[in-house]
């Protein structure tokens, strides 16, 4: 009888410690960070920082409460090109040891730092150099008002450590206050929740409570100010900007109700958005509580507005559920376009909607083919090991993950798929998870052992095979075959009045992405005087339109992309022109003078990206 007690008590202690390791979260290897949190992690932030124009540096404290959870002697932070000058331990600021490890590029250094097995918090003073690729400082020159100076940081995907020495990995999640010091005619804001005017002593403070990963810290400090869309919504912009941006997003609250309706509670407190000089290098930063904002969507008829329902729905995908690692980025932007969509559709028509999915379509095609379609980088689980992240950060995440997203909708019913989605939010809302952990909770939820449905949306194929699954979902606009007859017709009929006829930034895009191959500069110069793409037109028109022109040669566009090209940075859209440029010689030495133009307003990232091009 003792025995078979004996037995029992140890048979629950295993189980009871099965379950225990059971629910302890499984640590995610993240190949682009030296930090090991499964020894050491970070939990809270406390930043004190002093902005400086004069030297173009950011200095102080970066005070991390951390969780030494193997009660070791080490933590391990990222760093990149940070001068560290001392780190201490404690509220008594200990002074301890550390060590910097080897320099590895896209990844910086390890920073070693010695603890001991009760260390909470460590404490790292350091002050940024001219190399940290997050920061961008803008002479007033490259500003809009041209007055007063600028700095923007620009974290994802790994550039967060050149300008806070931090455990660099979306897996790794933190809260954080900060103190940030700056010039007394300046604002700071931050990713978290921000003062709305200027004070008397240029010393600002914040607090982020939900716990975001590194690529998320985000600061800007320039001459701005705000403006109150709702009450929860408003634009932050340098003052000539301001009334005009503010004019643009009045339907902000309205796209924050509709996502609401859709996914749930919006769960940051505000939703701001600032618009930044023309040098930020992507359309926008999902940045919690303030979407940073590229000023080209500032197209006077808020016609480019729906690159706000993308920023926003991070709110969602992204910031509230984010991938672990960046092979495991189209967790984050595939199901981010698929809520922008839904949110676009709520707000702007079915009409619209329907022509959307031409264009994102027509994107998914053209960007396979330009991988080629046994490409491993057509996956949407991709792999970067050894590689700089940010190449995962192309369309294929995007576009191929809604049409994967698409799928599921089609094969399970929309009104199915909304409250899976909905309930996925919920379960994963302010952790970090894999394609893996998306499988689980799919194969859980959704598939529920259903062979008839798994074969249907062939969820493997699509994630880790390359290329465009035969099971894709159709896709059709009315309004677009109308476009398509006119192709047909205007050879014969001629251009006159079609300028009526094709009026909407989706309609005129994709009238302009499917003319002929073999167009003539004089059918190129008719159209040109029917809707004025060359001077006219908002930032996606006047896109489009120039990769035809330097396609087709039409050289009375050439000056109107050499200010396109200056004026803007915004890394894919400039690729798309100086990719097309570079196919022939001569193309390529017209390309490398505009870049020498251009490269003084160019964020270092979009730099990157145009040299390895024109190399």
């Amino acid at each position: 009888m003792k025995k078979l007690i004996f037995l029992i008590l140890f048979l629950t202690v295993i189980a009871c410690q099965k379950k225990d390791q059971a629910e302890k979260p499984t640590s995610t290897a993240d190949e682009h960070s030296y930090s090991k949190p499964e020894l050491a992690v970070v939990k809270h932030l406390d930043l004190d920082i002093k902005v400086d124009f004069d030297t173009q540096t950011i200095s102080g404290k970066a005070s991390w409460t951390i969780d030494n959870i193997s009660k070791g002697n080490e933590i391990i932070f990222d760093e990149n090109t940070l001068n560290i000058t001392k780190v201490t331990l404690g509220d008594d600021e200990k002074q301890t040891k550390f060590e910097l490890g080897k320099d590895v590029e896209f990844h910086g250094k390890p920073l070693h730092i010695t603890i001991e097995p009760n260390t909470t918090k460590v404490n790292i003073y350091y002050s940024t150099t001219k190399e940290a690729v997050a920061l961008q400082w803008l002479s007033p020159a490259q500003t809009a008002d041209k007055k007063k100076p600028f700095v923007f940081s620009q974290g994802e995907s790994v550039w967060s450590r050149t300008w806070i020495p931090c455990q660099d990995s979306p897996g790794i999640r933190f809260t954080y206050n900060a103190k940030v010091t700056v010039p007394k005619d300046l604002l700071a804001v931050m990713s978290a929740v921000n003062p709305q005017k200027k004070n008397d002593t240029g010393v600002y403070t914040f607090k982020q409570d939900k716990a975001i990963p590194s690529y998320l810290m985000a600061i800007a400090v320039g001459d701005i100010e705000f403006q109150a869309i709702d009450n929860r919504t408003g634009v932050y912009a340098e003052p000539s900007m301001l009334k005009k941006s503010a004019w643009e997003f009045a339907e902000l609250g309205k796209m924050v109700v509709a996502a609401e309706k859709l996914y749930g509670p919006y769960r940051w407190g505000r939703y701001d958005v600032l618009v930044l000089p023309p040098s930020f290098p992507y359309g926008g930063m999902e940045n919690p509580n303030l979407t940073f904002l590229t000023p080209g969507v500032i197209a006077g008829d808020r016609s480019l507005t729906s690159l706000l329902a993308h920023e926003l729905g991070h709110s969602w995908s992204g910031n509230l559920v984010t991938n672990a690692t960046w092979d495991d980025i189209w967790l984050n932007e595939g199901f981010t376009t698929y809520v922008e969509h839904r949110i676009g559709e709520a707000i702007f028509g079915k009409k619209e909607f329907e022509m959307q999915n031409v264009i994102i379509r027509k994107e998914l095609i053209d960007n396979v083919a330009e991988y080629g379609d046994t490409s491993p980088d057509t996956r949407l689980k991709v792999s970067l090991t050894g590689r700089n992240p940010d190449d995962g950060i192309s369309m294929i995440p995007y576009v191929k993950g809604y049409a994967f997203l698409r799928v599921i909708e089609n094969a399970v019913g929309r009104e199915k798929f909304d409250v899976f989605i909905k309930n996925y939010f919920d379960a994963h809302a302010f952790k970090s998870i894999t394609t893996e952990d998306f499988i689980k909770y799919y194969n859980e939820n959704l598939i529920k052992g259903d062979k008839t449905l798994a074969d249907k949306i062939k969820a493997e194929d699509w994630i880790y095979k390359p290329g465009i699954p035969s099971n894709i979902t159709p896709v059709s606009s009315a309004d677009f075959d109308a476009i398509d007859s006119i192709q047909k017709s205007w050879r014969e009929t001629g251009v006159k009045g079609l300028s009526q006829k094709i009026t909407s930034t989706a309609e005129k895009q994709h009238f302009i992405d499917h003319l002929p191959d073999d167009i003539t500069t004089k059918e190129m110069e008719a159209i040109d005087n029917e809707f004025n793409f060359t001077k006219g037109g908002n930032f996606i028109i006047k896109r489009q339109w120039f990769v035809q022109a330097v396609i087709h040669n039409y050289k009375p566009a050439y000056p109107a992309i050499e200010q396109f090209l200056i004026g803007i940075s915004r890394t894919g859209s400039v690729m798309m022109l100086y990719k097309e440029m570079a196919k022939t010689p001569e193309g390529k030495i017209w390309a490398k003078q505009v870049f020498e133009k251009a490269k003084p307003g160019y964020h270092a990232t979009t730099i990157q990206a145009v040299e390895d091009l024109l190399k």
